[in-house]
């Protein structure tokens, strides 16, 4: 055996470079991330270049989060059958494709084609890093390298709308796929040259019914609740309802084919244990009450305050910004204090700030929607990272790769189900407001409807927030499995 195979993690092996990996790995995630959100200011410019309706032009979003739904549950097997170095290339590769064919789309269907090509690496390249990372990195070192992960995955989404806004007022929307294509080439040819391989390649059997149950499950899941938000009669729509129950028979099947295999595609034995099972709770209330904000603020904003598109951005972006800078520092506060000392707080000071935005109406100040807005950040920042990583850090090393692949098929689907489910709630409120009223054709009325709308959201995610908070005081730091049981070893 050789020296560098007697270390457990590759980070305290002196021979090997960790820094080289992670600018691989971050460089690529980054634009690729950085992308989920660079369109949605450029959609209405799309909708005037290819003359398409605003439902055809809204697959650029919902084709993206369908095809990470559809992608990230089957990222545990791709990682188990390929070599790091392989799979990273090849999804940045297939990223950098998609890009170059959006770049030059002539048709809309060809801009949609390089889109979903863009969203296939996407979905599968930050599983990559999470697993990645787990593998190198032992658990008292993880949650700085994991507060490093959430810096990107939070910053690049906060800065994209307003790169967007600037490049497509100054350069025009195709540049929006130029600026990206020189940075993805760089970050494969920097990992060509310094990505090393981690883990194993255990090359499991694959088993194309799950595959089948997988895709038709999440797939429907995610079509069902975006489309609920578009159609007029909402979740009552047939073809809503549809998807939705289909998909969740779908998943029902794979959860139990699953439970039977004995080399599963998607391993959903991670959830007995507690502190990932409490983890990834808590992620889908954070995930929920973020979208509620970033969805309906704005339109709080530009309704009853009457802001421009650009001003509410601007008022939103310190707090997503902060989020961002602050994920490392609460990873490093994670390594020393643990996560309930970081968990409950924030947990706090997240249902406070919720119930704060349940009593915002027409006269609410600036200052009181920017405070809260950066409150509501930080406590998330305090709270999403620290949890994952203690969840992840429970489980044994051969379940690293499910226990990602599950946490990361939890953001689309979560979105999906957080963005409908308050536009449905909001809307529906305001349309109860105005069928009472005297005067539902008045701008006063309407905007009215509106409050009483978002009043309603908040109300609800202040509820889901109580439960993230009441879920907090149980979380401890996680050991994990085959550290504190020698025995386990052999299973890795």
């Amino acid at each position: 055996m050789s020296e560098k195979n007697t270390y457990e993690f590759l980070a305290d092996d002196p021979s090997f470079n960790v820094k080289p990996v992670m600018i691989s790995l971050i460089i690529g995630a980054f634009f690729a991330i950085l992308n989920e959100t660079l369109l949605n200011i450029a959609l209405t410019t799309l909708m005037e270049k290819f003359s398409v309706s605003a439902t055809t032009v809204q697959w650029m979003a919902t084709g993206f989060m369908l095809v990470m739904g559809i992608l990230t549950p089957i990222s545990a097997l791709m990682l188990q059958s390929f070599t790091t170095r392989q799979m990273f290339i090849g999804t940045m590769t297939v990223f950098t494709i998609g890009t170059l064919i959006c770049a030059m789309a002539p048709t809309f269907s060809i801009l949609l084609t390089g889109r979903v090509l863009q969203a296939v690496g996407t979905g599968l390249l930050v599983p990559i890093i999470f697993n990645t990372f787990l593998l190198i990195f032992p658990p008292e070192r993880r949650g700085a390298v994991m507060g490093t992960i959430g810096l990107v995955i939070m910053f690049a989404p906060a800065i994209g709308p307003t790169l967007s806004g600037i490049i497509v007022e100054h350069l025009g929307w195709r540049y929006l796929f130029i600026t990206v294509i020189p940075f993805a080439l760089f970050s494969i040819l920097f990992a060509f040259k310094y990505l090393k391989n981690v883990g194993e390649v255990s090359k499991p059997k694959i088993d194309f019914p799950s595959i089948l149950l997988s895709t038709i499950g999440f797939g429907g899941v995610v079509l069902g609740f975006s489309f609920a938000g578009e159609k007029e009669a909402g979740f009552l729509d047939p073809t809503v309802l549809i998807f939705i129950i289909g998909g969740v028979i779908s998943l029902i099947f794979f959860v139990l084919r699953q439970l039977k295999l004995t080399e599963p595609m998607l391993d959903v034995r991670v959830f007995k244990y507690p502190m990932f099972t409490l983890a990834a709770v808590l992620f889908v209330i954070i995930i929920m009450a973020m979208f509620s904000s970033e969805i309906i603020l704005p339109m709080y904003m530009q309704g009853p305050l009457a802001l421009s598109a650009a001003t509410a951005g601007l008022i939103l972006l310190p707090g997503a910004i902060l989020n961002g800078l602050m994920s490392p520092v609460m990873g490093k506060l994670f390594d020393k204090i643990g996560p309930r000392k970081l968990i409950i707080p924030a947990s706090i000071v997240l249902t406070g700030t919720l119930f704060a935005l349940t009593r915002i109406d027409m006269e609410t100040p600036l200052w009181f929607i920017i405070l809260s807005y950066i409150l509501l950040m930080l406590s998330i920042s305090a709270m999403m990272m620290p949890a994952q990583t203690n969840g992840l850090n429970q489980l044994p090393k051969r379940l690293y790769p499910h226990g990602t692949a599950i946490m990361n098929t939890l953001q689309p689907v979560s979105g999906a189900i957080g963005v409908s489910v308050f536009i449905s709630i909001m809307t529906g409120r305001q349309q109860q407001y105005l069928e009472s009223s005297a005067t539902p054709s008045n701008p006063d009325t309407i905007n009215q409807s509106l409050v009483a709308g978002v009043e309603l959201v908040y109300i609800i995610a202040f509820g889901f927030a109580v439960i993230g908070l009441l879920i907090a005081l149980f979380v401890k730091k996680a050991t994990p499995e085959d550290i504190k049981d020698p025995s386990n070893m052999n299973e890795t």
